[in-house]
């Protein structure tokens, strides 16, 4: 029998929208109620109904969130930023507090899943992964967390990060990371022999931080393009950030985009406030996909964010110039569907036969909830409701008659 029916919704494009569940899957999904037998009805009452959030890129073990207010202390270079945030994370509540406070406040915006950056180097060790993957099994069914080991001090610069890298993909971390191959490691073919030859290896997926500016950056991009290519890896390869996307010209940017594009590497942009940043449109027209993620929020690095997936799509609509309706859903897919393919989540999204997993709100279509980003929001997972979504269901749940 279908377990429930979720009437009197509304689509991404503002039509009626009805959803049949069984066994946590959706049965039947349009805008005409399908025929069913008795099933508990739940009248979400005009809202909105949108795939879980995907947040592409969160640093679990970093965020104050669930701490007291940690004032923002300027540094002169990137060395000196990294030693300001071990003093001060040596000061505050253990990770797996700190972490279970933020996903829970991103579950409650309707985030489902996420791709955590967890520093990995000579002075941490493995502690971070081990506190993020513990809250990973935590938070197992409510928000799905892929876990990523970040070499944040460097790997050729920082002796023993190599190993540990691979340590941590063999211990359960599903991406190997890298960050600035020339400009902080100063090695970019030794520190990318290392991410790409453990991720070969291992199975693992590939996500690179990278910061380098203009042509320098754009000469990365090329180097991790042709390195993807090689071994066979599109889909599985990553950049966050890709600032030197946003610096140089459109011959250079299109040049670069056919590499990737042909490559299989993905974007990630959360548009920061104060940095050129990849242009989405052109980068999508080219065929790269481009994601989303929150980044940093509220620790050494900036004090900004909340973790809220859908106000990350309006700033970077907000930023990107993206007045249309159709420009607003690609902020929208950036935050959902893209950063699901980018992660390679399997069955996700609002169709018949996936997990019935979804956000509720007060919007009346898509474009208009990232422009609006209204902040009420009621969380589905395999049509059961999840924190304040029990009692919104609650009071709109009319049961067969026996």
């Amino acid at each position: 029998m279908t377990d429930r029916v979720f009437i009197n919704a509304v689509g991404i494009d503002g039509n009626p929208l009805t959803l049949a569940v069984r066994d946590g899957r959706i049965l039947a999904i349009g805008a005409e109620p399908p025929p069913f037998g008795p099933a508990d009805t739940i009248d979400l009452r005009g809202h909105l109904v949108l795939p879980g959030f995907v947040d592409g890129h969160i640093h679990l073990d970093k965020s104050f969130v669930g701490d007291r207010w940690h004032p923002h202390r300027p540094a002169a270079t990137l060395r000196e930023r990294l030693a300001m945030e071990k003093r001060e994370l040596a000061d505050a509540p253990p990770i797996e507090a700190r972490a279970d406070a933020l996903i829970a406040q991103a579950a409650a915006f309707g985030t489902v899943a996420m791709r955590s950056h967890v520093d990995v180097d000579a002075t941490t060790g493995l502690a971070n992964l081990h506190a993020v993957m513990a809250e990973r099994e935590k938070w197992r069914g409510i928000v799905d967390i892929q876990v990523a080991a970040f070499p944040q001090a460097g790997v050729m610069s920082c002796p023993g990060t190599a190993q540990l890298l691979e340590a941590a993909v063999r211990e359960g971390a599903e991406v190997v990371g890298g960050i600035d191959p020339s400009t902080l490691d100063g090695d970019a073919d030794g520190q990318l022999d290392c991410v790409f030859g453990i991720a070969d290896r291992l199975g693992a997926q590939i996500d690179i931080h990278l910061h380098e500016p203009d042509m320098q950056g754009v000469a990365q991009l090329a180097r991790i393009a042709a390195r993807t290519r090689a071994l066979g890896l599109a889909g599985r390869v990553a950049v966050s950030h890709a600032y030197a996307l946003g610096d140089v010209g459109p011959k250079a940017l299109d040049e670069v985009a056919r590499k990737l594009a042909d490559a299989g590497v993905a974007i990630m942009t959360n548009a920061p406030g104060d940095r050129a940043f990849p242009p989405v449109l052109r980068l999508r027209a080219a065929g790269v996909r481009v994601f989303a993620g929150n980044d940093n929020i509220q620790d050494t690095w900036w004090p900004y964010g909340n973790g809220d997936m859908l106000q990350r799509a309006m700033l970077i609509g907000y930023r990107s110039g993206f007045y249309t309706d159709a420009d607003l859903s690609v902020a929208l897919d950036m935050a959902s569907h893209a950063g699901a393919a980018a992660l390679g989540l399997e069955g996700y999204g609002l169709r018949a036969g996936n997990e019935a997993t979804f956000v509720a709100l007060p919007a009346p279509n898509a474009p208009a909830a990232v422009a609006a980003a209204p902040a009420r929001r009621f969380l589905f997972r395999k049509g059961e409701p999840v924190g304040e979504a029990a009692a919104f269901a609650a009071g709109a749940v009319r049961r067969p008659a026996v």
